[in-house]
């Protein structure tokens, strides 16, 4: 009865009445698992969010990406003139003061010639890779003229006993530097033209090293030792790039250090030098002085340098400060921290060269590339080598540090000509093309580049290549085989084994007249029966009718002269396979 009686007011009180413990904890149930379910689909529809990437990750990924050694070099390239100005400024003060009256001479120029230098940068940049192999040749030649000229007294002004500058109102530009950047341009487009990876010794070295002889025996005419040594390491450095054996370059090598130490002490002045690397407490207040003073700098500066301008070298104590010795300068100013902060630096475009060097497909820019990033680290590693006393003074100047109008401004061209083969890696190639928005490329507005495409001179010669190889491969092996054949026995006569050809009927001239394009067509179709070609198209009149008719295509082909000349054989096995 109480039963009923809650049942009846639960039918009075509608919708609204509250419900009963069993309902509610339903309802709460279902309420519950709604929202678990809408929290579900919420989390599924919304992206997961990426992981936090480590320093590692970052820097791989942006090594990766395709404008990276583009940016390397321009970065580095930059870096390098900014800290070259200022040592300039900071190294030349005193000496320019003492020459003219002025501290801003010797800097004043060195902006110049680098301004010059950027725009040099510039137009390498932007120089079609065709333009300059094309141009690779006349522009060496005209660098010989140079040096050719400069040796005439009263066109080349001597200095410091060497004949090697042409001055033009006050400016001095030295034609030996045009000659290394045109050698190894030049050089590289001939050996990428011979096709390195299957180049022999005699196109390797012809005419490449009697033109590099010939080069060197001008420069030493000036005479510059420095000059000598950098174009030899070119020289060195597109025959090992271009597949050299390690036992003939080694040969080279030696000739070129033995080559080396008959200058050294051919000249006063050179072999003055050797014996201050070799003994150089012999005569300190002689020739050893400049080397004793580069030291002193060097341990003045302790760890971290006596500060920017702060140095003492540079008052006269120190010949050349701004010059070859700068970096004695840098680590007096700058300490042990400025110092193997430039040598990173210098690693750093080291390894930006070697990278486009690697990743590029042309052999022109890969030799190109390779032989003048090693041009700069080995000015590098001499011109420190002999500022710390561990080589003998050469001259040679430290790339974009040291104070030198045309060295500045060829290093600079260099620089652009690498950045230039950055912009043709394949995958910068394929990102500047498709529209992607580079911003360094954008400020310079620079074209885009065009990718590499074998020419139809190298396509044809590696062609003939190919053919050529297999003609002296194939021949040598099949006589062989043939002699190992059983002697064949006597074939039937027609009287004894009467063939298909000897029963059929004989055509009509009309008729032979018009089915001979048929026939000569069907000498020259695999033969279906056999699933096998034939290897020498049967002529339709003749011997070859005859051999037909009588069945004997076999004795037909061993009367055919063409069979045993061994060209024939060769095209036809690449021909059928």
């Amino acid at each position: 009865m109480p039963d009923i009686l809650a049942k009846l007011r639960r039918s009075k009180a509608g919708p609204e009445s509250p419900q009963a413990p069993d309902d509610q904890h339903a309802a709460t149930t279902g309420d519950a698992g709604k929202a678990a379910k809408d929290a579900t689909a919420e989390s599924a529809a919304k992206p997961a969010e990426p992981k936090r990437q480590g320093p590692r990750a970052r820097f791989g990924a942006w090594l990766s990406r395709p404008m990276t050694s583009f940016h390397l070099v321009i970065a580095c390239a930059a870096l390098l003139i900014t800290l070259g100005l200022t040592m300039v400024l900071s190294a030349s003060g005193v000496h320019s003061y003492d020459e003219d009256g002025s501290p801003w001479t010797i800097f004043a120029k060195q902006v110049l010639w680098t301004i010059i230098g950027l725009i040099a940068f510039y137009v390498a940049l932007r120089l079609p890779i065709a333009f300059m192999r094309r141009m690779a040749l006349p522009a060496f030649i005209v660098s010989l003229v140079l040096i050719a000229l400069v040796l005439i007294p009263g066109i080349g002004h001597l200095s410091n006993g060497a004949r090697g500058w042409f001055v033009v109102a006050g400016f001095s530009m030295q034609p030996s530097e045009l000659t290394k950047i045109a050698f190894a341009i030049w050089g590289s487009h001939l050996l990428a033209t011979r096709r390195m990876e299957h180049a022999g010794l005699k196109e390797l070295l012809f005419p490449l090293l009697p033109a590099a002889v010939l080069a060197l025996a001008l420069i030493v005419a000036e005479p510059d030792l420095g000059q000598t040594v950098s174009v030899s390491i070119v020289l060195l450095g597109l025959l090992w790039y271009a597949g050299l054996s390690l036992k003939l370059f080694l040969t080279s090598l030696v000739a070129a250090v033995g080559a080396a130490a008959v200058l050294a002490v051919s000249a006063g002045y050179r072999s003055d030098r050797v014996r201050a690397w070799l003994d150089p407490d012999s005569d300190l207040q002689g020739i050893g002085y400049q080397s004793r003073q580069a030291k002193y700098a060097l341990a003045n500066g302790g760890m971290f340098g006596d500060g920017l301008g702060q140095g003492t070298a540079k008052f006269n104590y120190l010949p050349n400060a701004h010059n070859d010795f700068i970096f004695a300068i840098i680590g007096e100013e700058l300490g042990f921290i400025g110092a193997a902060a430039l040598l990173a630096l210098f690693g750093l475009f080291a390894y930006a060269g070697m990278r486009i060097a690697r990743r590029s497909v042309d052999p022109f820019l890969r030799l190109l590339t390779a032989t003048t990033t090693l041009w700069v680290v080995g000015q590098v590693f001499i011109n420190v080598g002999y500022v710390l006393g561990l080589l003998p003074v050469t001259g040679i100047q430290l790339p974009l540090i040291s104070a030198g109008g045309t060295a500045t401004a060829t290093t600079l061209l260099l620089i652009g000509l690498i950045a230039n083969a950055a912009r043709h890696e394949p995958e910068a190639v394929a990102a500047l093309r498709a529209g992607r928005d580079d911003r360094m490329n954008r400020i310079l507005r620079l074209p885009a580049p065009v990718p590499y495409s074998p020419t139809t001179l190298d396509s044809a010669r590696d062609r003939l290549r190919g053919r050529g190889d297999k003609a002296g491969a194939k021949p040598a092996r099949k006589p062989a085989a043939r002699q190992a054949k059983p002697a064949k026995t006597a074939k039937p006569t027609k009287a004894a084994r009467p063939t298909r050809q000897a029963t059929r009927q004989e055509p009509s001239a009309r008729q032979r007249r018009t089915d001979a394009p048929k026939r000569a067509r069907r000498t020259e179709e695999p033969d279906q029966r056999s699933g096998q070609s034939r290897r020498n198209p049967v002529p339709a009149d003749g011997a070859g009718r005859r051999a037909r008719q009588n069945g004997d295509l076999k004795g037909q082909q061993r009367r055919d002269p063409r069979r045993s000349d061994p060209r024939v054989r060769t095209l036809e096995g690449q021909r059928y396979g």
